[in-house]
């Protein structure tokens, strides 16, 4: 089972989004995925259709006999499952500090449904913390959505420093999110991350409204709109990320 994580110290980059989509393009290819949401805020479980409620709150799901099974459900999107957040996750860190191990605890409670899955998706909070330090202690890639703006560099930069403190950090995978080329400042930005951050995935993801739609249709923009520049996006977005994971597939 391979892990990632979407995450961001800033909001409003297409977290959750991305993940969401890349669950669905993942599962139409056969692929199992397990989208975990860690947001407080359950965007993620919003958008999958699932009923926003942990048994028990972060408290017992990172307890001494915490398990990450009974919380599974299932979504209407093949092959992909959920596990929901709720507003208890905003406590996550004051049960993670209790945790025998904390930075080794959402690792824990992945390793047995490792083999349920070939796929598990964190969607993570804008947040430095605790949790944050645990999730990039358990992924393999780290997603970051990254706009076109002034302070996109610096964004990336903070991220980049925590992975540095890591004995074994997790890889870098920066994503260009929300991008209008029409306009010359988006194009003159993302020629410059592309030369500052040599780890940026060669996909970028469009602006468009048909996003705005997967928040009034709950599903992901290649279900609403297959054909559209976003949902193709998405679709190459997924090839990129998969030869990452799996490079000799």
């Amino acid at each position: 089972m391979q892990a990632l994580a979407t995450y961001s110290v800033k909001g409003g980059v297409g977290k959750t989004t991305t993940a969401v989509n890349l669950a669905f393009e993942a599962g139409r290819t056969g692929v199992r995925v397990l989208v975990w949401d860690l947001d407080p805020q359950g965007a993620a479980t919003f958008l999958l259709r699932a009923r926003p409620k942990l048994r028990g709150g972060s408290r017992k799901l990172v307890g001494r006999k915490g398990a990450l099974e009974p919380h599974i459900r299932s979504t209407d999107l093949d092959g992909v499952h959920v596990v929901p957040a709720d507003l208890s996750l905003r406590h996550l860190d004051l049960h993670l500090q209790r945790a025998q191990h904390p930075s080794r605890a959402l690792r824990d409670l992945l390793a047995p449904v490792h083999d349920r899955y070939d796929l598990v998706m964190l969607d993570c909070p804008p947040s430095i913390s605790l949790a944050s330090e645990s999730v990039i202690a358990t992924v393999d890639g780290l997603l970051v959505p990254v706009v076109p703006a002034p302070l996109a560099s610096r964004t990336l930069a903070q991220v980049a420093r925590l992975l540095r403190d890591q004995s074994d950090p997790p890889s870098l995978l920066p994503i260009l999110s929300m991008v209008e080329r029409r306009r010359k400042v988006h194009r003159e930005l993302v020629e410059e991350l592309t030369a500052a951050w040599p780890q940026l995935l060669p996909t970028s993801v469009p602006s468009a409204a048909v996003v705005e739609r997967m928040g009034i249709d709950r599903s992901p923009v290649g279900a609403i709109a297959p054909r559209s520049e976003v949902a193709l996006a998405y679709r190459t977005l997924w090839t990129d990320v998969a030869h990452t994971l799996w490079p000799a597939g």
